[in-house]
């Protein structure tokens, strides 16, 4: 059995496309976790992408989950809640075909665990993200200066992804339908929502 997933891709082009969001009301606060961390990446981006079908780095090793995480560029931003993991964010200095290039850099995974959407983390988030997706080079040195940040994001995102990335001044530049296995979602368990 299979789904139909359209792919939008989007873009910024200059650190003036960036809209920001307004902080949320509370103690939220954002962190580089600079130790890259397997285990933490995982827990990441399956209590994202459990409820949504993020199922295409579940297969990896540890050490292929390491390598990732390892490479020059790549970081991990985290939005907590009261000291409570709320989202996160992965930037890599990388273009669309997961290649170096110079000057891009991509938001490869970018969400919020079921529990805290909905509290506007999450356009806060991303604007945060996007800032230091335009500041990356300033802390690898020997990267390029950023010139683009792009992602993409499906019909199988949240239903308010699209509008938040446009809101925060992303443009699309491609669009993409295609047929995919349908997958079970795998988490969060049953009732782990807010619902």
């Amino acid at each position: 059995m299979s789904i139909t997933v359209t792919t939008w891709s989007l873009e910024q082009t200059s650190p003036a496309d960036l809209r920001p969001a307004a902080a949320p009301d509370g103690d939220v606060r954002i962190v580089r976790a600079e130790v890259p961390s397997p285990e933490f990446s995982r827990f990441l981006y399956s209590s994202v992408g459990g409820d949504i079908r993020w199922s295409d780095r579940l297969s990896l090793t540890y050490a292929e989950w390491q390598k990732l995480l390892d490479r020059p560029g790549v970081e991990t931003w985290v939005a907590y809640e009261k000291g409570t993991p709320a989202g996160y964010v992965e930037l890599a200095a990388r273009g669309e075909n997961g290649d170096a290039a110079e000057g891009v850099v991509e938001i490869v995974y970018f969400g919020l665990i079921p529990a805290f959407r909905g509290r506007r983390i999450g356009g806060h988030l991303l604007s945060y993200a996007v800032a230091r997706a335009w500041d990356l080079a300033e802390r690898w040195p020997g990267l390029a200066p950023t010139e683009r940040v792009w992602l993409h994001t499906c019909s199988k995102d949240g239903e308010h992804a699209m509008d938040n990335y446009r809101r925060r001044g992303f443009r699309l530049f491609d669009t993409k339908v295609e047929e995919e296995a349908d997958v079970p979602t795998p988490g969060p368990w049953p009732g782990a929502d807010r619902d």
